[in-house]
């Protein structure tokens, strides 16, 4: 192998976010993941002590020029871009709690699964209105296919959720949860479903939680959930021009961009700035311009933005759809973390969620460049 190389950590992660990396050793820590909601397709790597969401079971990831060696005696593997070393990771451990099961038999990893290194997620319902309708569904959605697979199940009860919440707190070190969910018929959007199961949790163990929905119709939903235990909300845009919204999410762009800034308008007085945050998919169609005035619209509002690069998802759609490329999506981070510091909205002061977390983005790898 040639001399090392190191990249920045900030580089290094937006690289392999947008190439993805092959694996020398695909059972190395912790199982990848597919399928399902959140980072499907992925597997978690710790760089420098930030762990990190990387596609390894994606088109791109199969061509990669980055690969990760077998991990030696200590966990380590060097990761070398075209037979270059460029730095050194680990891979996080299985969860302990992976290995019970509840009294009716069913295994918690069905429940809820480890995000990144300590966070604890969990689809309440794996079912959602739209995704049975190939002209209503967000095309990079793959809700359905851990369900199909058998890997999940369609309903996660709050006695369930809590079990496996004070079980993944005790064995695992889990530090916050986040809740998501399909959304399902009413006009609540999943915000009753996701209250009633942050109060279960939250009987159970001290757990910050951040619970994920579509903008509820009645916007006293906020004030129900964060008296039912909810510390942050997630509403999340995906894009953020309507064009490319009605164009991947033909059932959720219903929702107009507008409706979700009258929405984040109400929820920060309830949840506090910074505690309410959106998703932001780089890569389907937005300009990094459009992004980044979308972006300081929702931080004027106190709404942490949480851009990350588009990954395909094998079955969907848009499995294949590219990825975008490593300078597009540092032209977003950079300035956006700039942005971010000045306004005071940092991830680490997030309570819970994606944002918190990091882990499918290397943004929050920007702001600590920035950080003093």
């Amino acid at each position: 192998m040639e001399p090392s190389t190191p990249l920045p950590t900030e580089i290094l992660i937006s690289e392999l976010q947008s190439f993805g990396a092959r694996l020398v050793d695909p059972k190395a820590g912790a199982e990848s993941r597919r399928g399902g909601a959140g980072p499907s397709d992925h597997k978690a790597l710790t760089i420098d002590g930030m762990t990190v969401m990387v596609p390894v079971h994606t088109a791109p990831a199969f061509t990669s020029p980055y690969l990760v060696e077998k991990p030696d005696a200590f966990g380590k593997s060097r990761i070398s871009r075209e037979g270059r070393a460029v730095g050194e990771v680990s891979f996080p451990l299985r969860p302990r709690f992976y290995d019970l099961k509840t009294a009716d038999g069913i295994p918690y990893s069905h429940i809820a699964t480890l995000h990144g290194r300590d966070v604890l997620a969990t689809t309440v319902l794996q079912t959602c209105i739209r995704y049975q309708s190939r002209t209503k569904t967000c095309q990079f959605c793959a809700i359905g296919q851990s369900l199909a697979a058998g890997r999940t199940i369609a309903h996660k009860t709050p006695a369930q959720l809590a079990e496996v919440a004070k079980a993944a707190v005790a064995l695992d070190g889990v530090t916050h949860m986040v809740m998501t969910t399909g959304t399902p018929k009413g006009e609540d959007r999943g915000a009753a479903v996701l209250a009633e199961s942050a109060r279960a949790v939250k009987a159970a163990v001290d757990l910050p939680i951040q619970a994920q929905c579509e903008p509820p119709g009645d916007a006293a939903w906020f004030g129900r959930m964060k008296e039912a235990g909810v510390d942050a909300l997630g509403m999340h845009l995906e894009a953020v021009t309507q064009d490319v919204r009605a164009a991947i999410m033909p059932g959720k762009a219903q929702i107009g961009v507008e409706a979700y800034m009258a929405a984040f308008a109400e929820a920060v007085p309830v949840f506090g700035r910074g505690q309410v945050s959106t998703y932001i998919l780089a890569g389907l169609g937005d300009s990094v311009e459009e992004i980044l005035a979308a972006c300081a619209r929702l931080v004027a509002l106190g709404v942490y933005p949480f851009v990350v690069p588009f990954v395909p998802i094998s079955g969907t759609p848009l499995e294949s759809h590219p990825t975008p490329s490593p300078a597009f999506m540092q032209s977003i981070l950079s300035p956006l973390s700039r942005l971010l510091g000045e306004s005071g909205l940092k991830a680490v002061d997030i309570k819970a969620g994606c944002g918190k977390c990091g882990a499918c983005s290397a943004l929050s790898s920007y702001e600590r460049v920035l950080a003093p």
